[in-house]
């Protein structure tokens, strides 16, 4: 079984933005991103199946963080609550090191359809994970999956303002702080 390598993902990121920068997403090939990142293509391949899943190294680590919080909310809390409680967990994958490179993944995945096709995908696993989890402790639809959408949306969104340069926040509290306008908003639609 191939081992994973938290420094060497890292590398292989960083790497992976500089030549997407320097040359396009389309003109850089696994090779040079293993080259850039002093690593070997087989390392690269122990961490990414392609070039595209690189920017979205440890999703499935992030997506068990979720879904650990949710249900490990104390009993009684809302559905809101319990996806606050998620965030809460989440907020372990979001590292200063990772605040580091936010901005240039961010608009290296604007700029090419293919990545954004992938962000979305992402996004969708967002809301499948919080449905899931909050059915599990007993959540029906369509609270499960109102309470999914919004915990996803509220993902995204403290990700680009705790990305923002100068942001010295806790992913978490950005993320609660979102999820608290968002239940806001979705009260005054009422």
């Amino acid at each position: 079984m191939a081992r994973w390598e938290p420094r060497a993902a890292e590398r292989l990121v960083r790497a992976a933005l500089e030549l997407f920068a320097e040359q396009g997403y389309d003109h850089t090939t696994v090779a040079e991103i293993a080259v850039r990142a002093g690593l070997t293509k087989s390392t690269f391949f122990r961490h990414s199946p392609d070039k595209r899943e690189i920017l979205f190294l440890g999703q499935d680590q992030v997506y068990e963080l979720l879904a650990s919080g949710i249900a490990g909310a104390p009993a009684g809390a809302t559905p809101l609550e319990t996806v606050a409680a998620g965030l809460d967990e989440l907020a372990v994958a979001f590292s200063p090191e990772r605040r580091d490179f936010a901005p240039e993944r961010r608009a290296v995945i604007a700029a090419h359809p293919e990545l954004q096709e992938r962000e979305a995908l992402k996004r969708r696993g967002y809301v499948t994970v919080i449905h899931d989890a909050l059915q599990t402790r007993g959540v029906e639809d369509p609270a499960a999956i109102v309470a999914g959408e919004l915990g996803a949306l509220a993902i995204g969104r403290a990700y680009a303002r705790w990305s923002e340069p100068g942001n010295e926040q806790d992913f978490g509290a950005v993320a609660r702080q979102v999820l608290d306008e968002l239940h806001t908003a979705t009260v005054a639609l009422a």
